[in-house]
Protein backbone atom coordinates (compact mmCIF):
# COMPACT_ATOMS: atom_id res chain seq x y z
CA UNK A 1 0.00 0.00 0.00
CA UNK A 2 1.28 3.38 -1.08
CA UNK A 3 2.03 6.23 1.63
CA UNK A 4 -0.88 8.37 -0.30
CA UNK A 5 -3.41 4.93 0.17
CA UNK A 6 -2.41 4.74 3.78
CA UNK A 7 -3.06 8.50 4.05
CA UNK A 8 -6.39 8.30 2.82
CA UNK A 9 -7.49 5.79 4.32
CA UNK A 10 -6.79 6.61 7.88
CA UNK A 11 -8.28 10.24 6.59
CA UNK A 12 -11.31 8.68 5.79
CA UNK A 13 -11.50 6.51 9.09
CA UNK A 14 -10.34 9.52 11.30
CA UNK A 15 -13.46 11.86 9.42
CA UNK A 16 -16.02 9.02 9.81
CA UNK A 17 -15.18 8.96 13.63
CA UNK A 18 -15.68 12.67 13.89
CA UNK A 19 -18.92 12.71 12.42
CA UNK A 20 -19.87 9.97 14.41
CA UNK A 21 -18.94 12.06 17.10
CA UNK A 22 -20.34 15.34 15.86
CA UNK A 23 -23.95 12.96 15.60
CA UNK A 24 -23.50 12.06 19.25
CA UNK A 25 -22.91 15.44 20.70
CA UNK A 26 -25.71 16.84 18.22
CA UNK A 27 -27.60 19.96 19.75
CA UNK A 28 -30.86 19.00 21.24
CA UNK A 29 -34.44 20.06 19.28
CA UNK A 30 -36.07 23.27 20.55
CA UNK A 31 -38.78 22.25 22.80
CA UNK A 32 -42.32 23.24 21.68
CA UNK A 33 -43.87 25.88 23.68
CA UNK A 34 -47.76 25.56 24.67
CA UNK A 35 -50.17 28.72 25.79
CA UNK A 36 -51.94 27.49 29.09
CA UNK A 37 -54.66 30.45 28.90
CA UNK A 38 -56.67 29.26 32.04
CA UNK A 39 -53.64 28.51 33.67
CA UNK A 40 -51.67 31.80 33.74
CA UNK A 41 -48.64 29.54 32.70
CA UNK A 42 -46.74 28.08 29.61
CA UNK A 43 -46.04 24.34 28.65
CA UNK A 44 -42.74 22.97 27.54
CA UNK A 45 -42.59 20.13 25.94
CA UNK A 46 -39.78 18.06 24.79
CA UNK A 47 -40.25 16.90 21.19
CA UNK A 48 -38.13 13.79 21.60
CA UNK A 49 -39.46 11.92 25.23
CA UNK A 50 -43.36 13.78 24.23
CA UNK A 51 -43.26 14.68 27.78
CA UNK A 52 -44.08 18.06 29.63
CA UNK A 53 -40.50 19.13 30.93
CA UNK A 54 -41.44 22.35 32.33
CA UNK A 55 -44.24 24.39 33.21
CA UNK A 56 -43.34 28.38 32.86
CA UNK A 57 -45.74 30.49 35.46
CA UNK A 58 -47.12 33.42 33.13
CA UNK A 59 -49.73 36.09 33.95
CA UNK A 60 -52.94 36.06 33.54
CA UNK A 61 -54.73 34.44 30.39
CA UNK A 62 -51.81 33.92 27.69
CA UNK A 63 -53.40 33.28 24.36
CA UNK A 64 -50.58 34.15 21.57
CA UNK A 65 -46.55 34.65 21.09
CA UNK A 66 -44.21 36.02 18.37
CA UNK A 67 -40.79 35.48 17.69
CA UNK A 68 -38.68 38.84 17.88
CA UNK A 69 -36.99 39.90 14.61
CA UNK A 70 -33.27 38.46 15.85
CA UNK A 71 -35.07 35.49 16.94
CA UNK A 72 -33.46 35.82 20.38
CA UNK A 73 -36.46 35.45 22.14
CA UNK A 74 -40.30 34.41 22.12
CA UNK A 75 -42.50 37.01 23.19
CA UNK A 76 -45.70 36.03 25.30
CA UNK A 77 -48.79 38.12 25.64
CA UNK A 78 -50.45 37.96 28.90
CA UNK A 79 -53.82 39.52 27.91
CA UNK A 80 -55.42 39.79 31.38
CA UNK A 81 -51.91 40.92 33.22
CA UNK A 82 -51.30 43.98 30.89
CA UNK A 83 -47.66 42.39 30.22
CA UNK A 84 -45.33 41.10 27.68
CA UNK A 85 -42.83 37.92 28.80
CA UNK A 86 -39.55 37.25 26.45
CA UNK A 87 -38.59 33.95 27.00
CA UNK A 88 -35.46 32.29 25.61
CA UNK A 89 -36.65 29.56 22.60
CA UNK A 90 -33.71 27.98 23.16
CA UNK A 91 -33.71 27.14 26.71
CA UNK A 92 -37.23 27.77 27.92
CA UNK A 93 -35.36 30.71 30.60
CA UNK A 94 -37.49 33.91 31.35
CA UNK A 95 -35.60 37.01 29.77
CA UNK A 96 -37.32 39.69 31.20
CA UNK A 97 -41.62 41.09 31.66
CA UNK A 98 -42.32 44.55 30.39
CA UNK A 99 -45.43 45.77 31.71
CA UNK A 100 -47.98 48.35 30.96
CA UNK A 101 -49.24 46.89 27.24
CA UNK A 102 -52.81 47.14 27.30
CA UNK A 103 -54.86 43.68 26.90
CA UNK A 104 -52.11 41.89 24.25
CA UNK A 105 -54.35 39.20 23.09
CA UNK A 106 -52.67 38.85 19.49
CA UNK A 107 -49.56 40.50 18.67
CA UNK A 108 -47.48 40.81 15.80
CA UNK A 109 -43.66 42.59 14.61
CA UNK A 110 -43.89 43.99 10.97
CA UNK A 111 -41.77 42.25 8.27
CA UNK A 112 -39.86 45.53 7.87
CA UNK A 113 -38.67 45.00 11.80
CA UNK A 114 -40.04 48.63 12.64
CA UNK A 115 -43.66 47.83 14.34
CA UNK A 116 -45.36 45.80 16.81
CA UNK A 117 -49.22 45.63 16.69
CA UNK A 118 -51.16 44.25 19.59
CA UNK A 119 -54.86 43.62 19.22
CA UNK A 120 -56.87 44.57 22.81
CA UNK A 121 -59.38 42.07 22.83
CA UNK A 122 -61.69 42.94 26.02
CA UNK A 123 -60.75 46.95 25.34
CA UNK A 124 -61.35 47.14 21.48
CA UNK A 125 -58.67 48.83 19.76
CA UNK A 126 -55.22 47.77 18.11
CA UNK A 127 -52.25 48.99 19.77
CA UNK A 128 -48.91 50.20 17.32
CA UNK A 129 -45.48 50.26 18.75
CA UNK A 130 -42.23 51.39 17.35
CA UNK A 131 -39.40 49.08 17.75
CA UNK A 132 -36.05 49.55 18.37
CA UNK A 133 -34.64 45.95 18.30
CA UNK A 134 -34.69 46.16 22.75
CA UNK A 135 -37.80 48.30 23.19
CA UNK A 136 -41.16 49.17 22.72
CA UNK A 137 -42.72 53.11 22.66
CA UNK A 138 -46.20 53.46 21.74
CA UNK A 139 -46.79 55.07 18.59
CA UNK A 140 -51.04 55.13 18.51
CA UNK A 141 -54.12 53.66 19.69
CA UNK A 142 -56.69 53.05 17.50
CA UNK A 143 -59.95 52.15 18.33
CA UNK A 144 -61.57 50.12 15.92
CA UNK A 145 -64.38 47.68 16.38
CA UNK A 146 -66.01 45.08 19.13
CA UNK A 147 -63.24 42.77 20.32
CA UNK A 148 -60.17 42.96 18.00
CA UNK A 149 -59.24 39.48 17.49
CA UNK A 150 -56.33 38.27 15.51
CA UNK A 151 -53.49 40.23 13.50
CA UNK A 152 -51.96 40.17 9.62
CA UNK A 153 -49.75 42.97 8.23
CA UNK A 154 -48.47 42.72 4.44
CA UNK A 155 -45.25 42.36 3.02
CA UNK A 156 -44.69 45.82 2.68
CA UNK A 157 -45.29 46.42 6.20
CA UNK A 158 -47.76 48.95 5.27
CA UNK A 159 -51.13 47.57 6.15
CA UNK A 160 -52.31 45.97 8.89
CA UNK A 161 -55.57 43.58 9.20
CA UNK A 162 -57.66 42.81 12.20
CA UNK A 163 -60.63 40.96 12.20
CA UNK A 164 -63.60 42.21 14.44
CA UNK A 165 -64.88 39.30 16.52
CA UNK A 166 -68.20 40.38 17.97
CA UNK A 167 -69.27 42.84 15.17
CA UNK A 168 -68.22 41.09 12.10
CA UNK A 169 -65.77 42.72 10.22
CA UNK A 170 -62.46 43.39 8.48
CA UNK A 171 -60.48 46.66 9.51
CA UNK A 172 -57.19 47.99 7.44
CA UNK A 173 -54.93 49.90 9.48
CA UNK A 174 -52.37 52.06 7.37
CA UNK A 175 -49.01 51.93 9.14
CA UNK A 176 -47.30 54.95 8.35
CA UNK A 177 -50.08 57.30 9.36
CA UNK A 178 -51.86 54.85 11.70
CA UNK A 179 -55.13 55.59 10.68
CA UNK A 180 -57.89 53.29 9.83
CA UNK A 181 -58.17 52.97 5.85
CA UNK A 182 -61.65 50.80 5.67
CA UNK A 183 -64.15 48.91 7.39
CA UNK A 184 -65.86 45.91 6.37
CA UNK A 185 -68.58 43.23 7.01
CA UNK A 186 -67.82 39.69 7.23
CA UNK A 187 -69.40 36.63 8.14
CA UNK A 188 -70.03 35.26 11.76
CA UNK A 189 -67.61 35.55 14.55
CA UNK A 190 -64.22 35.95 12.35
CA UNK A 191 -60.93 35.00 14.02
CA UNK A 192 -57.50 34.61 12.53
CA UNK A 193 -56.95 36.24 9.14
CA UNK A 194 -54.16 35.12 6.67
CA UNK A 195 -52.67 36.73 3.68
CA UNK A 196 -51.33 35.44 0.65
CA UNK A 197 -47.54 36.00 -0.37
CA UNK A 198 -48.35 38.20 -3.00
CA UNK A 199 -50.47 40.17 -0.95
CA UNK A 200 -53.68 40.40 -3.40
CA UNK A 201 -55.98 37.96 -1.12
CA UNK A 202 -56.84 37.47 2.73
CA UNK A 203 -58.51 34.19 4.40
CA UNK A 204 -60.30 35.39 7.31
CA UNK A 205 -61.52 32.09 9.42
CA UNK A 206 -65.12 32.78 10.44
CA UNK A 207 -65.35 30.48 13.53
CA UNK A 208 -69.60 31.28 13.76
CA UNK A 209 -69.76 29.36 10.71
CA UNK A 210 -68.76 26.37 8.61
CA UNK A 211 -65.45 27.71 6.57
CA UNK A 212 -63.63 30.84 5.70
CA UNK A 213 -64.14 34.09 3.57
CA UNK A 214 -61.30 34.75 0.51
CA UNK A 215 -60.71 38.62 0.35
CA UNK A 216 -59.30 40.88 -2.93
CA UNK A 217 -57.51 43.76 -0.93
CA UNK A 218 -55.73 44.60 -3.97
CA UNK A 219 -57.66 47.67 -4.44
CA UNK A 220 -58.75 50.27 -2.14
CA UNK A 221 -61.84 48.86 -0.81
CA UNK A 222 -61.68 44.72 0.01
CA UNK A 223 -64.21 42.64 -2.28
CA UNK A 224 -65.22 39.18 -1.04
CA UNK A 225 -64.20 36.86 -3.85
CA UNK A 226 -65.58 33.52 -2.55
CA UNK A 227 -65.83 31.22 0.35
CA UNK A 228 -64.88 27.90 1.25
CA UNK A 229 -66.45 25.46 3.55
CA UNK A 230 -63.79 23.62 5.75
CA UNK A 231 -65.73 22.23 8.69
CA UNK A 232 -67.60 24.26 11.91
CA UNK A 233 -66.16 26.87 14.19
CA UNK A 234 -63.32 27.54 11.70
CA UNK A 235 -60.37 29.55 13.50
CA UNK A 236 -57.07 29.43 12.91
CA UNK A 237 -54.26 29.22 10.28
CA UNK A 238 -51.03 27.70 9.59
CA UNK A 239 -49.14 28.21 6.21
CA UNK A 240 -47.40 24.86 5.29
CA UNK A 241 -44.45 26.51 3.97
CA UNK A 242 -44.54 25.79 0.28
CA UNK A 243 -46.22 29.81 -0.51
CA UNK A 244 -49.92 27.30 -1.84
CA UNK A 245 -51.38 26.25 0.76
CA UNK A 246 -52.64 26.75 4.49
CA UNK A 247 -54.31 24.99 7.18
CA UNK A 248 -57.06 26.01 8.89
CA UNK A 249 -58.29 24.41 12.16
CA UNK A 250 -61.88 23.88 12.45
CA UNK A 251 -62.81 23.87 16.39
CA UNK A 252 -66.09 22.75 16.45
CA UNK A 253 -66.24 19.98 13.88
CA UNK A 254 -62.44 18.63 15.32
CA UNK A 255 -60.68 18.74 11.90
CA UNK A 256 -57.92 20.78 10.10
CA UNK A 257 -58.47 21.51 6.31
CA UNK A 258 -55.68 21.86 4.17
CA UNK A 259 -56.39 24.96 1.58
CA UNK A 260 -54.81 25.36 -1.90
CA UNK A 261 -54.93 29.04 -1.62
CA UNK A 262 -53.91 29.56 -5.60
CA UNK A 263 -56.89 27.42 -7.23
CA UNK A 264 -58.85 28.53 -3.10
CA UNK A 265 -59.78 24.76 -3.28
CA UNK A 266 -59.74 22.57 0.22
CA UNK A 267 -57.81 19.60 -0.63
CA UNK A 268 -57.04 17.70 2.20
CA UNK A 269 -58.75 17.01 5.44
CA UNK A 270 -57.31 15.88 9.29
CA UNK A 271 -59.02 14.62 12.24
CA UNK A 272 -58.05 16.90 15.07
CA UNK A 273 -59.62 15.96 18.77
CA UNK A 274 -61.09 18.40 21.44
CA UNK A 275 -61.67 22.07 20.27
CA UNK A 276 -58.42 22.24 17.80
CA UNK A 277 -57.53 26.00 17.90
CA UNK A 278 -53.81 27.07 17.05
CA UNK A 279 -50.67 24.88 15.48
CA UNK A 280 -47.32 24.76 14.46
CA UNK A 281 -45.60 22.48 11.81
CA UNK A 282 -42.67 20.34 12.43
CA UNK A 283 -39.61 21.95 9.80
CA UNK A 284 -39.69 18.83 7.60
CA UNK A 285 -43.88 19.37 7.31
CA UNK A 286 -44.46 15.69 8.60
CA UNK A 287 -46.14 16.85 12.16
CA UNK A 288 -49.06 19.10 13.13
CA UNK A 289 -48.69 20.46 16.21
CA UNK A 290 -52.19 22.08 17.40
CA UNK A 291 -53.66 22.54 20.60
CA UNK A 292 -56.90 20.59 21.77
CA UNK A 293 -58.53 23.46 23.17
CA UNK A 294 -60.65 21.82 25.55
CA UNK A 295 -58.65 18.96 26.83
CA UNK A 296 -55.55 19.83 28.30
CA UNK A 297 -53.54 18.63 25.31
CA UNK A 298 -51.12 19.40 22.68
CA UNK A 299 -52.41 16.61 19.43
CA UNK A 300 -49.34 15.76 17.28
CA UNK A 301 -50.64 15.03 13.64
CA UNK A 302 -48.57 13.14 11.02
CA UNK A 303 -49.43 14.73 7.57
CA UNK A 304 -48.63 11.79 5.55
CA UNK A 305 -50.94 9.36 7.49
CA UNK A 306 -53.45 11.86 8.60
CA UNK A 307 -53.73 10.49 11.72
CA UNK A 308 -53.18 11.34 15.41
CA UNK A 309 -50.23 10.09 16.38
CA UNK A 310 -49.72 11.30 20.06
CA UNK A 311 -50.88 13.58 22.94
CA UNK A 312 -49.53 15.07 25.72
CA UNK A 313 -50.67 16.74 28.67
CA UNK A 314 -50.78 20.04 29.05
CA UNK A 315 -52.71 22.88 31.03
CA UNK A 316 -55.95 23.97 31.16
CA UNK A 317 -57.39 25.46 27.78
CA UNK A 318 -54.32 25.39 25.92
CA UNK A 319 -53.92 28.27 22.98
CA UNK A 320 -51.00 29.17 21.41
CA UNK A 321 -48.44 26.82 20.14
CA UNK A 322 -45.08 27.63 19.16
CA UNK A 323 -41.44 25.62 17.96
CA UNK A 324 -38.25 27.39 17.04
CA UNK A 325 -37.97 24.00 14.49
CA UNK A 326 -40.87 25.18 12.40
CA UNK A 327 -41.66 25.05 8.76
CA UNK A 328 -41.77 28.76 7.18
CA UNK A 329 -44.51 30.14 7.58
CA UNK A 330 -45.11 31.12 4.20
Amino acid sequence: MTFFNRFSTRFSAALALSLAALATHAAPPNPIFVMNSLDASVSVVDPVGWTEIKRIPAGKEPHHLYLTPDEKSLVIANALSDSLMFVDPKTAEVQRTVRGILDPYQLRFSPDMKWFVTAANRLNHVDIYHWDGANLTLAKRIATGKTPSHLWIDSKSSTVYSTMQDSDELVAIDLASQTLKWRSKTGSLPADVFGTPDDKHLLVGLTGGDGIEVYDVSGREPRLVTTLKTGKGAHSFRAVGDKRHVFVSNRVANTISKIDYQSMTVVEGYPAPSGPDDMDLSADGHFIYVASRWARKLTVIDTKTRQVVRQINVGKSPHGVWTLDHAARQ
